[in-house]
């Protein structure tokens, strides 16, 4: 077993009983949706430098799921079903999606019948504007366009998940 060294700071707030947040996930609900912050950003085999890059991500917005923490790290899954741990410097709060499927409608309203605004490609990110509770369907922003999408036709919601 190593043998870990800690710093004098480190050890005195143990035996003072106070809480060291370096050891701590944030206490955020997981799984829980992110983007990615960086334009850049390497995927690893753990949480932490020593371990190796798996994938480099090099799309800035691409909508993340955290399923796991480690300290500073966050276990991460893609929409393709990618594991592996970023550091959390590498992500964002701010909620985004990623059409998946085939060719999806943008509506103007939250129906079936409504106008199309525009045609999306799967593979495309857009920003999650809200979810309205009770709803199938999802206000987003994609490509300056504002509309509706079903929850099924992109990934980066839960099936019952409200945004506001």
């Amino acid at each position: 077993m190593p043998v870990v060294k800690i710093g004098l700071a480190v050890a005195l707030m143990a035996l003072a009983g106070q809480p060291s947040t370096a050891a701590e996930g944030t206490g955020l609900p997981l799984p829980r949706f992110v983007s990615l912050h960086a334009g850049q950003a390497n995927l690893r085999t753990g949480p932490g430098l020593q371990y190796p890059v798996e994938w480099v991500y090099q799309r800035k917005h691409l909508p993340l799921e955290i399923v796991a923490e480690h300290r500073t790290w966050r276990k991460i899954r893609d929409w393709q079903g990618t594991q592996g741990w970023l550091h959390q410097n590498m992500l964002d709060g701010s909620r985004t999606i990623i059409i998946n499927g085939s060719v999806r409608t943008l509506r103007q309203s939250a129906d079936a019948d409504a106008d199309s605004l525009a045609r999306v490609e799967p593979g495309v990110v857009g920003k999650l504007i809200n979810c309205p509770d009770g709803s199938s369907w999802c206000q987003v922003e994609v490509e300056g366009f504002k509309g509706w999408l079903r929850k099924v036709e992109f990934w980066g919601v839960y099936p019952t998940e409200v945004v506001r």
